[in-house]
């Protein structure tokens, strides 16, 4: 691998005695890996059914690592969101965060979501996660892996973090900022990120990392928790961050994290910081079975908390709009759906519980889409399909993975199927894909035309 000259003069100084060790990794293989949703299947239980050589990555029980000539992608198992392919090391940080369910959660730097995935399974479907990202394109990646992985009480935003915190001062009770970075410990994994790479921009991200981590902090309820990682090496992006950071906001201390698992201890000395800097971790490749990142986790002893308006902030619809929903809902779904709708045009949204006012925010997202009301008729959603679980509907066709109508089902075929007539949830092995319309033995494909197998 055709490192950069300054990379390597650099990294030679830094790591001194490691420094070859280091070096040697760049021509060895790299690692792959994948993180089982919990929300859908237990880790147990997927290693038993999924036909690939799996052993665990130790620092996230979710994750395995599975070889080279594996192609998870390309398996019915994926589109079913029973899992999110991930770079080992990439677990680390959302793991150490630590989320509970109840917990609100901020992922600042979302896209495109394996993070935000990891997260949600995290909360089990209590509380609430927000998705943010600055980029609009990489916010249609995110908003998809999200509804794959069946997250329903979510909400996407399209902001800067600047204005976010205008809007949510001391909501969060722990907040994710995976920071853009110079991408040095990504060399192995995209090696063409390497021609992108200059000395320079080191200070470039540097600065742009301590203002990110500034609007985190506003957003963050004392007694909060903000995990920030990167996946580079440079230490003024790691450990000059933080200090930086530390030295800005007093209110704040570090939470040594354990570095069990081959974690290395922070580097202050490379910067001349505070000691407590030991206790952020470095991710090396010559150490551990994976790509190179930093995590620090902070806390906050101080500050303001969020404070809700006191009004209902439940919707109020009208009933009669609803007809057609509530006809889709009484014939096909068991139990009914609790009631806290939003609509916005045709879509019917399920909003979490405790969300504040977003009128201003660009929101790619707010809570789980239902579906849409058309003229007459409701037609249910992608995206409800993947939240819903087998035994919460009435009809379903369940195929076996065996069965060659799986790939036509996720390629968008018309199927012939004996069948209850009407909607139907289609699932694989019992896991849920998407609907079907079943009418005269033939079931019309109403898998999500973006989502489709190519």
């Amino acid at each position: 691998m055709d490192l950069p000259k300054a990379f390597e003069d650099k990294m030679k100084i830094l790591l001194k005695d490691e420094f070859i060790e280091f070096i040697k990794t760049f021509e060895e293989e790299r690692f792959y890996g994948l993180r089982v949703n919990s929300l859908k299947i237990s880790p147990e239980e997927f290693k038993n059914k999924m036909p690939l050589n799996l052993s665990p990555i130790p620092w996230c029980k979710e994750g395995f690592y599975f070889g080279k000539d594996d192609k998870p992608a390309k398996h019915p198992y994926y589109h079913a969101g029973l899992y999110y392919i991930q770079e080992p090391s990439a677990m680390a940080a959302a793991e150490m965060l630590n989320v509970k369910p109840g917990d609100k959660v901020l992922d600042l730097c979302a896209a495109p979501g394996g993070k935000s995935t990891q997260l949600g399974a995290k909360l089990e479907g209590k509380g609430v996660l927000f998705s943010n990202d600055i980029s609009a394109s990489r916010c249609k990646a995110l908003l998809k892996n999200i509804e794959m992985a069946g997250i329903k009480n979510v909400v996407i935003t399209n902001e800067s973090p600047e204005k976010l915190s205008k809007y949510l001062e001391g909501y969060f009770d722990k907040i994710l900022v995976d920071a853009p970075c110079s991408g040095e410990g990504m060399f192995r994994k995209e090696p063409e990120t390497i021609k992108s790479w200059k000395a320079e921009r080191t200070e470039f991200f540097a600065d742009l990392q301590k203002n990110i981590l500034n609007y985190a902090a506003k957003m963050l309820k004392p007694g909060g928790y903000i995990l920030y990682s990167t996946c580079t090496f440079a230490p003024e992006e790691n450990e000059g961050t933080i200090e930086a950071f530390l030295v800005n906001n007093p209110d704040f201390e570090i939470i040594p994290i354990d570095h069990n698992y081959n974690f290395a201890k922070g580097m202050p000395h490379w910067i001349g910081a505070r000691r407590e800097i030991e206790g952020t971790a470095r991710l090396w490749p010559h150490k551990l079975m994976g790509e190179g990142h930093f995590l620090a986790l902070l806390y906050k002893k101080d500050g303001k908390s969020f404070k809700m308006d006191k009004e209902d902030k439940k919707i109020k619809t009208n009933k009669g709009d609803l007809t057609d929903f509530y006809k889709f809902i009484d014939v096909n779904i068991k139990g009914g759906i609790v009631e806290n709708f939003e609509i916005h045009g045709d879509a019917i949204y399920l909003l979490p519980d405790q969300i504040p006012d977003l009128k201003g925010l660009r929101v790619v997202r707010s809570g789980w889409l239902l579906g849409f009301l058309k003229k007459n008729r409701f037609e249910p959603s992608q995206a409800m399909a993947m939240g819903l679980q087998k035994n919460q509907v009435v009809n379903f066709i369940d195929l076996s993975l065996e069965d060659p109508n799986v790939i036509r089902y996720l390629k968008g075929e018309t199927l012939p199927i004996d069948g209850k007539e009407g909607w139907n949830l289609v699932c694989v092995d019992g896991y849920p894909l998407g609907w079907g319309k079943i009418q005269n033995n033939k079931m019309k494909n109403k898998y999500f035309a973006g989502w489709r197998w190519m």
